[in-house]
């Protein structure tokens, strides 16, 4: 009997010590109460533009609580672009206050990195992300919508001028090609209206520092003789200054896919508007694709990844959503390439 009673009581040591530890674990995480968007309302949109690039946009929340233990709170501002639904969230403000702000500026900076069309409203999604520790899940406040319309950022991208005879060797008038990654690589097309046109390069708007090519074989030469343009045209130029060589390309520009009569084997030849500057075409398409390519090949050829109306080597397929009759202008005087394509 004595045996048991034994048993009985260190049984009953075990569960009390058992006990204890429990009581000893850190406090339970309850599910915190989300902060609140108090300020800007919702509906708010916004143009953009140069002049209001210094105002600025401020957000205003309520406080996070009821972690279940004392927190300090960090609050991130999170956007989403159109279509993303919070896949890929930019924080544009973190703080451990309970309001943010950022310039017009800084927002249409934003913007154009992420490659969204100029002068066209964007619905934007903003949240509250408030969080205590890597250890406990954020706390997200409702989705806040933005109309927002960003404009175009001209960017001072290094470049050459190519002053010539078509247009009375005016280096400061000249027509430029440019450097997108500030690597010494420069690009850019150029119309010549008469056969036998010649150019150079000029590192400014000066003739201090000029490029030819002496021997006609592709090579710049310092102070070198004129290069020529055999034929008329609209011209891809491409120069390499730290390796010393350019290219001249003849380009005559089409569409092609299966929003098109021809599909994806014949171009659908556009017309050069010299005053203009840009490649134009009316015609009917239909629900599908397209593309613009140079010379009837796939050796040059521009898409948009982005469906922003910005043009990149080798792109992905344009959707044209319905039937209809539409113009399509293609712009290459860059440095970034664009497009509009209007249902008349």
């Amino acid at each position: 009997m004595k045996k048991y009673r034994l048993i009985y009581i260190v049984m009953a040591a075990v569960l009390v010590l058992a006990s204890c530890k429990k009581e000893a674990v850190g406090p339970v995480i309850s599910d915190p109460t989300a902060p609140v968007i108090t300020a800007p309302a919702a509906g708010l949109s916004l143009e953009l533009t140069e002049s209001n690039a210094t105002d600025d946009l401020t957000f205003t929340w309520s406080a996070a609580a009821n972690y279940g233990f004392a927190a300090a709170v960090t609050y991130k501002v999170e956007m989403s672009l159109p279509g993303d639904n919070f896949a890929k969230p930019t924080a544009i403000i973190t703080t451990t206050a309970l309001t943010g702000t950022l310039t017009y500026g800084d927002l249409n900076n934003m913007l154009m990195a992420a490659e969204l069309a100029p002068a066209v409203s964007a619905d934007l999604q903003i949240r509250i992300a408030a969080s205590v520790s890597d250890l406990v899940p954020s706390a997200y406040s409702s989705i806040l919508t933005l109309s927002v319309k960003p404009y175009r950022v001209i960017v001072n991208y290094p470049k050459l001028y190519v002053p010539g005879s078509y247009q009375g060797w005016s280096p400061g008038a000249a027509p430029v090609v440019s450097s997108l990654l500030s690597d010494g690589k420069y690009e850019g097309y150029i119309w010549f209206a008469n056969a036998g046109t010649q150019f150079k390069f000029t590192d400014g708007p000066s003739w201090t520092t000029n490029w030819g090519d002496d021997g006609a074989n592709g090579t710049l030469d310092p102070n070198g003789a004129n290069i020529v343009a055999a034929e008329a045209g609209y011209y891809k130029i491409n120069v390499n200054l730290p390796a010393l060589t350019y290219t001249i390309v003849k380009t005559v520009w089409g569409v092609i896919g299966n929003a098109t009569s021809g599909g994806w084997d014949s171009d659908q030849k556009m017309t050069f508007d010299a005053t203009a500057g840009t490649w134009s075409i009316t015609l009917d398409l239909v629900a599908g694709d397209l593309k613009f390519r140079a010379n009837d090949a796939w050796t040059i050829n521009f898409g948009d990844n982005k469906t922003n109306l910005s043009l990149e080597y080798d792109g992905a397929n344009i959707p044209i959503a319905t039937n209809g009759h539409y113009t399509v202008t293609l712009d290459l005087r860059g440095p970034i390439y664009t497009y509009v394509i209007v249902k008349n």
